[in-house]
């Protein structure tokens, strides 16, 4: 058996006295593909990172399979000292990469390249980021919240790109179809210690259940076992006392492992505080539109919400989404057409960038907003401590700086301060960025229960079928429609070119650049992309190596007594083989594709 790429041994780490990893073992090998599940706080992004090198663990050991490369991205990458994303991206090149790369997924992630770093949106920097880590094609990718502030196009892009990719990948995410469709084997990090099975994730959830359910039993026949044990303390027969001594040290331990056993975290407690309700209708817009420039946002576009509804609205990063949002609230006044809200509206918003936290702000003051030890809910004061429960906080995480918090964790507190103000009409932007699997799963059962109207943006396809009752999609050129269901019924009702449409809008901060902006191209007439350039020069030197390759390995299977002297090695050559004859075939079906382009282009 081959070694692992990369395996974490006994690794123990301790957070201000309580145990965060306690002796966590994690084997990577090559080609694998895993995706790393907890809850929130449970340590899968600091394991993360010390499985990247970045952090050092109390104990334990690290080994990484010498000449292999590792690439980690993180929840918030670093932009300082970078001029521009390009600079940023080549960064993370190696000594024999190929520069192009960088380039190339620059381009394909809907970047410029002259971006200023200190100037990204939230999906900007994921895409400046991922493309740092995609460009050097590293032997271990490990990749935590990838989706996080991505549009649809993009995560179902980075789905092909991983998928077509040889390395080995460690993947957190909160995204059930990313991961399902990416993921062959899954590790479950739990209070401490990680349970790894060979299967991905779409198997995972029934596997949890089955382990935690027979957790519960050997729970129950213990505290069985110890009643009994207690009983034959009070009224067994003595017999030798030596015997006696030592069924005492018995019960001692079953105490004490009843005693130490750590239960799960359980459920967020997520109730929406709801006020009187609204008319039966919400919100009405007429013909309204939105322009930046020359560029149409929103053009035309008319809708009646009514009381219950349930509104998911999609596009690219950049296509409009948040004006859309905000004139149908009132924030932002339309360029033309009227909107009108119903009686009685009491609105609630969630705000995806978290703004409005200080970092250095402690959890309880930013629930209270400093004053007390009262959270009012509904216009109930309740007691901070009992509130944060509710969201999975303990009582000791009261004092905690916003700063130290992981991602989920500042999910949740988002939550809890939106849900804790009176509302018939919530507006949640990215509501799931971060949240655990759990957590979301609490979330989808309150908005079902929730007796108000609900607008959100989100990227997460499998939330969005469980949730909306119709999504609003952009067609292009400001033009928005509404489709009855869920993200899949929308994709049947659009069709397939839904995802090769979308990309072709282009992002805001690129559109709102007049002085930059290309001349505009006559209809039906294209160039060559920088991509599709170069590999029509890479492509016949790609294609003349896997040919000898091809030829190398059919002459090693020539020998007609490779087969009965080493199975194995003639197995690996055939695999080889194949392997080697279907990238052949794809590299010339595509370069003849991008031939005929470039003579079509130029009337050749």
């Amino acid at each position: 058996m081959a070694p692992p790429l990369i395996q974490l041994k006994d690794i123990a780490l301790t957070f201000g006295g309580t145990p965060l990893l306690g002796g966590v073992e994690l084997t990577v090998f090559e080609s694998e593909r895993l995706c790393l599940i907890g809850r929130n706080g449970s340590g899968k992004s600091t394991l993360l990172r010390i499985a990247a090198g970045l952090s050092e663990p109390d104990s334990g050991n690290r080994f990484v399979q010498p000449g292999a490369t590792v690439r980690y991205l993180p929840q918030e990458p670093d932009f300082d000292g970078f001029q521009t994303t390009l600079a940023y991206v080549e960064a993370g090149l190696g000594p024999g990469d190929d520069p192009y790369q960088a380039r190339y997924l620059v381009e394909q992630l809907g970047l410029t390249g002259e971006e200023d770093p200190a100037h990204l949106s939230g999906g900007e920097s994921r895409r400046a980021a991922l493309a740092r880590v995609l460009a050097p094609s590293p032997d271990i990718l490990l990749l935590d919240e990838p989706t996080n502030h991505l549009d649809l196009t993009t995560i179902e892009w980075l789905e092909g790109e991983l998928g077509s990719r040889r390395c080995a990948l460690v993947l957190i995410s909160h995204d059930r179809r990313f991961l399902s469709n990416l993921s062959r084997s899954t590790a479950w990090l739990d209070r401490g210690h990680i349970r790894q099975i060979d299967r991905g994730f779409a198997k995972f959830e029934e596997w949890r259940d089955e382990v935690l359910a027979e957790e519960e039993r050997d729970q129950h026949k213990l505290d069985r076992k110890i009643v009994a044990e207690e009983h034959w303390l009070r009224y067994g027969v003595s017999g030798r006392r030596k015997r006696n001594v030592k069924r005492l040290a018995g019960l001692h331990e079953l105490r004490r492992q009843r005693r130490d056993y750590r239960g799960t975290a359980g459920s967020a407690t997520l109730a929406a505080a709801e006020a009187d309700k609204s008319g039966k209708l919400v919100i009405e817009a007429k013909g309204i539109g939105k322009r930046y420039g020359d560029r149409r946002i929103v053009d035309n576009f008319s809708i009646r919400i009514q009381r219950g509804d349930r509104i998911g609205i999609v596009g690219p990063n950049g296509a409009g989404k948040t004006t859309l949002i905000n004139m149908l609230t009132g924030a932002d006044a339309p360029d033309g057409g009227a909107v009108r809200l119903g009686a009685n509206i009491e609105m609630a918003t969630l705000d995806q960038h978290r703004e409005s936290l200080d970092p250095k702000s402690t959890l309880a003051e930013a629930l209270t907003g400093g004053r007390g030890d009262h959270v009012m809910v509904g216009g109930t004061p309740k007691h901070v401590v009992s509130y944060m429960k509710d969201f999975l906080f303990a009582q000791e995480q009261m004092r905690t700086p916003l700063e130290v918090l992981s991602g989920g964790e500042r999910g949740r507190l988002m939550l809890a301060r939106a849900l804790a103000k009176p509302s018939n009409l919530l507006v949640l932007d990215e509501p799931t960025n971060d949240l655990d699997l759990e957590t979301l799963d609490v979330l989808e059962d309150m908005l079902g229960d929730y007796e108000g109207t609900v607008i959100l943006i989100s990227h997460d396809r499998d939330f969005l079928d469980r949730v909306v009752t119709s999504v609003i999609a952009p067609e292009g050129d400001g033009r928005w429609i509404e489709y009855a269901g869920g993200y899949t019924d929308m994709l049947a009702q659009r069709g397939a070119d839904l995802n090769r449409e979308a990309p072709r809008s282009a992002p805001a901060s690129e559109a709102e650049r007049p002085a930059k902006a290309a001349p505009t191209a006559s209809p039906g007439k294209r160039r060559l992309t920088f991509n599709e350039k170069h590999a029509l020069e890479t492509l016949p030197k790609f294609i003349a190596k896997l040919q000898a390759e091809i030829s190398k390995q059919q002459q090693r299977l020539e020998d007609p007594n490779l087969y009965a002297t080493d199975r194995a090695a003639f197995d690996k050559i055939s695999l080889a083989l194949t392997k080697a004859q279907e990238e052949l075939q794809q590299a010339e079906d595509r370069w003849l594709e991008l031939e005929m382009l470039r003579e079509e282009i130029e009337g050749v």
